[in-house]
């Protein structure tokens, strides 16, 4: 099992930069936080992401799509409700296809100032505010992507010291290998989970705006408060 580093796009990712590499096993840019360090490992990105803006791998690194990470959202349970920004996407991809014990984030808090600069390469969109019935609790899919993460004995823990809208503790780069999840009710979880399957909100090729005129938002809200409240 092994840290991984995820990497958005905010502007104190650059923060990163200065990480020591001793402290990461792996390191997975989300969209166009390659360019924060050539040594990332994994890019993960949207379908319709530019190809214009794509790295071009090295021989040690690779490329995560859609193709990868619709099944590993759907092993967890589906887009609808595990999250459709790339934050929580990268979530459930590294804990499906890495099994680790630490996913630490920076540059993934979510929080847009409305002027000035959103991005670390200057004003960008601010894709996980969209109106999107994936996104209208972003903590709670937070506190879900945590706990599920404790049962799989993985910590998510959050590297900025900014505003967010993660729930996970904060903690500093150095400090991952001492890094622990956090407790949590199994049993709660379950019937979450429970709660969520009875629903059937799912979308199994990751395209769920095709369908979500058969999602009910009160009920998803309802879910969403749940989960919220295992947040400590």
């Amino acid at each position: 099992m092994t840290i991984v580093l995820v990497l958005g796009s905010a502007p104190n990712v650059v923060q990163a930069r200065h990480f020591d590499r001793a402290d990461i096993g792996t390191i997975v840019a989300i969209n166009n936080a390659w360019a924060v360090r050539p040594d990332w490992d994994v890019h993960i990105h949207p379908e319709d992401f530019p190809p214009e803006a794509r790295p071009a791998p090295g021989p040690d690194q690779r490329i995560a799509t859609h193709v990868d990470y619709v099944p590993a959202m759907n092993a967890f349970g589906g887009v609808v409700w595990c999250g459709g920004t790339m934050a929580f996407t990268a979530t459930y991809w590294a804990l499906h296809a890495l099994r680790p014990r630490v996913i630490a984030y920076l540059g993934c808090d979510m929080v847009y100032p409305t002027t000035g600069t959103t991005h670390f390469y200057g004003t960008g969109t601010a894709d996980p505010l969209r109106p999107d019935i994936t996104l209208r609790a972003l903590p709670a899919k937070s506190a879900r992507a945590e706990a599920l993460a404790a049962l799989q004995g993985c910590a998510l823990v959050n590297l900025s010291a900014d505003d967010s809208r993660l729930t996970f503790p904060r903690a500093r780069p150095e400090a991952l290998d001492a890094i622990r999840p956090r407790p949590h009710d199994a049993a709660r979880i379950a019937e979450l989970r429970a709660r969520e399957d009875a629903l059937g909100y799912t979308a199994p090729d990751g395209r769920y705006w095709q369908v979500a005129d058969g999602f009910a938002p009160s009920e998803i809200d309802a879910v969403d408060a749940a989960w919220s409240a295992l947040a400590p």
